[in-house]
């Protein structure tokens, strides 16, 4: 399917009977961090802000970065990760993991954070009941990025994925990185002879011919308190760190005391005890439902799709790499110790019924997924800049389509976030207006023909925006943007 030209953007369904209502948190194209609330109105703008992704705090604190490392050097390294207050000042800072000496550039220190980090009280990074993170104190774990060589995995230099915790001074407390673990990870022969010739090499700059970015960890999180621990099952301890690599297909828990990998379903899904299942591919946001939410305790994830993984060639993968293929996504809840999907959402889920639908919930990259208190799913649908929330019947019950494109003219999300009213007290509760769902098939702008008719729709011209919706975003520095 092409992309279309002409789309609505901000909020486009709201039901405020059947949401889960409070701010949501994103990275907004190329203007900063940006807050919108259940109708599209951009609240507050962090301006210049980086979030990789970005995550508010109780008191209107968020964290994200203040710049990111020349990618003629490095992949998707952050040169911090930073707590700012409310109007933007830093009251919190980690650089020191790497001292860097990029040509051209003064040399510096770089955090090399990259797509996920958590701090201590709440084990996921989003709210949940009892679990508030702490802003004025405690450790941090950051998934990092590190150069190294393993000759068990091939002859190349490889980008590792080390996941630190730093306490709030910036020293590092625990580091645990997984090429020290490839034993651990599953890979049959044919994936290794596939990574030890191309670990999925990535070319830039002076890293002389390539890094390879053999696994692509995005994301990393307590496992948090939960019933299988509280049952007895040792691999759910609280403080152990689960983990996702999306080159990989694989999803697992780090053991934070002895650093075993103890739990783990990929990268071959056509084993037995997981051919259910079928094959995750390319996921990301793996994480366990916070205790205090429905669903606590299980494995959830956003399955994309889109390609990944490492064996035998076939006729889209003559060489074995990325051999795994899928054009649709998933959003996955599984019973970490029986493995039975207990819910899903897929383009059947939301209305498609022919299998060559499949496609139309389909984001091959970025992505997450949110468990909310009453029980709905806030969904990134990241690749088209389209965050929804669903209940457990899967009905759409809040819509919007990010207004904001980045320097590659798309409007990608990689990740966002839904948080309590309460947790921003600079603000007041905003009026929470329904937004009804448009009937797309008598929507027209004005001069187009209705169906069937050669007259023009009366409600081109009386409702260019969606009613209910905000049309013009105000920042603090009084300036105006179309929002929808």
């Amino acid at each position: 399917m092409g992309h279309s030209t002409i789309f609505p953007t901000g909020a486009t369904v709201y039901n405020p009977n059947k949401a889960w209502s409070g701010y949501t948190v994103f990275q907004a194209g190329e203007e900063g961090v940006v807050l919108i609330d259940m109708n599209g109105k951009e609240v507050h703008l962090w301006k210049g802000l980086l979030g990789f992704p970005a995550k508010i705090f109780p008191g209107g604190y968020v964290l994200g970065s203040t710049g990111r490392r020349d990618p003629k050097f490095g992949i998707q390294d952050n040169v911090d990760l930073v707590q700012v207050d409310w109007d933007g000042n830093i009251v919190w800072k980690y650089n020191s993991y790497e001292h860097i000496e990029d040509p051209g550039y003064e040399p510096l220190w770089y955090a090399r954070q990259h797509h996920d980090y958590q701090r201590e009280g709440n084990p996921v990074g989003y709210f949940a009941p009892g679990l508030e993170p702490k802003v004025d104190g405690g450790n941090t774990l950051i998934l990092a990025h590190k150069n190294i060589y393993n000759h068990q995995i091939s002859d190349k230099q490889l980008l590792d994925d080390t996941i630190i915790e730093v306490d709030w001074e910036g020293n590092v407390v625990w580091e645990w990185a997984p090429n020290e673990h490839f034993a651990e990870l599953g890979f049959d022969e044919a994936a290794k002879n596939v990574l030890f010739r191309d670990p999925n090499s990535r070319s830039f700059g002076n890293l002389g011919g390539g890094v390879g970015d053999w696994l692509h960890i995005n994301s990393a999180s307590y496992v948090g308190p939960n019933k299988f621990y509280d049952a007895g099952d040792e691999r759910f301890h609280p403080d152990n760190v689960i983990w996702d690599a999306r080159e990989a297909n694989i999803i697992a828990i780090t053991d934070k005391r002895t650093g075993a990998i103890v739990w783990r379903i990929g990268p071959d899904y056509s084993l037995p005890e997981l051919k259910h299942i079928d094959w995750i591919i390319g996921q990301h946001h793996a994480h366990i439902i916070p205790k205090g939410l429905p669903g606590e305790g299980n494995l959830l994830v956003f399955d994309n799709g889109g390609w990944g993984g490492y064996g035998l060639p076939n006729p889209s993968s003559p060489f074995g790499q990325k051999n795994a293929l899928r054009d649709y996504s998933r959003i996955l809840e599984i019973n970490p110790v029986t493995l039975e999907i207990e819910w899903q959402y897929t383009a059947a889920e939301a209305g498609f019924s022919v299998p060559t639908d499949s496609y139309k919930f389909y984001s091959p990259y970025i992505s997450s997924a949110q468990r909310l208190p009453n029980g709905n799913t806030l969904i990134t649908e990241g690749s088209n800049g389209r965050l929804f929330e669903v209940t457990p019947e899967h009905e759409l019950v809040w819509e919007y389509i990010s207004p904001y494109n980045d320097s590659r003219n798309t409007n990608m999300v990689y990740r966002s976030y839904r948080v309590p009213y309460a947790w921003v007290p600079q603000l007041e509760k905003p009026v929470e207006q329904a937004i009804e769902p448009i009937d797309v098939t008598q929507f027209r702008v004005p001069g187009a023909a209705s169906k069937g008719s050669d007259s023009v729709v009366s409600v081109a011209t009386t409702l260019p925006f969606v009613e209910g919706a905000a049309c013009v975003a105000t920042t603090d520095e009084g300036s105006s943007r179309k929002a929808n």
